[in-house]
């Protein structure tokens, strides 16, 4: 950390937009009125409807299914973060050796060792976010398919299903919100990747994943055809 006060104008304004293009669109994309139009929201509605059909069956081994490849797929992640997590410890035991590699990339390396370390840092806590969202993720998920296996029979408007159709989709929601900060984290893990090319590249890569993100979120087939008309 003592690089910290020796860090240039420049690669404190790539961290500015960094954190911006983070934490910015995490808030426009879970706050904003726009979100709630955006893949989130619209699966927030799916998940509800999921919520009042999986009442209605008596026999539940799709809905169980389909929870264990969601958890699956949460559990394939949270293993892999911890991997990257090892490697980024790895690397900072052996920056000097680190160091030397990146003096022949481009754009001028990554600068003396403290000043790796620091940029590691950055890497290191995105993929730490990631993994505490991911098993957060994991555990509700766990706690949807407690819901499932405890759930009622019955209709829409019936005494007791309607709250229990949010309930269930309530805690659907939460799990995946969780799981979407996790992509979310790996998205700009990747794009921290570029401080140690340049500042510049990092200040770059943030706002192209900003732009990914929001085409995939909100200009994506994918969210046309789940708009779409019945």
């Amino acid at each position: 950390m003592h690089a910290l006060p020796h860090l240039a104008a420049v690669d404190w304004l790539a961290l500015i937009a960094f954190f911006a293009c983070w934490a910015g669109y995490a808030w426009f994309s879970e706050h904003s009125r726009r979100g709630a139009r955006g893949l989130i929201g619209t699966s927030q509605q799916y998940r509800l409807l999921w919520a009042y059909r999986m009442l209605e069956r008596d026999v539940r081994v799709m809905d169980s299914t389909l929870i264990g490849n969601l958890v699956n797929s949460v559990s394939f992640y949270a293993n892999t973060t911890i991997y990257i997590i090892a490697g980024l410890v790895a690397a900072l035991g052996a920056a000097d050796k680190l160091l030397s590699v990146t003096a022949d990339l481009p754009f001028g390396g990554a600068g003396n060792r403290e000043l790796l370390e620091v940029k590691l840092m950055l890497l290191l806590a995105s993929f730490v976010f990631a993994y505490f969202k991911f098993t957060w993720s994991l555990r509700q998920f766990n706690l949807l398919s407690i819901l499932v296996g405890a759930a009622p029979t019955g209709k829409a408007g019936e005494a007791g299903i309607d709250g229990y159709a949010r309930r269930v989709a309530g805690a659907n929601n939460l799990a995946g919100d969780d799981f979407n900060r996790g992509i979310r984290a790996y998205y700009f893990g990747l794009a921290a990747s570029g401080w140690l090319l340049s500042p510049m590249v990092l200040a770059a890569l943030a706002l192209l994943v900003l732009v990914v993100l929001y085409r995939r979120d909100y200009q994506s087939a994918t969210l046309a055809m789940l708009s779409a008309p019945d």
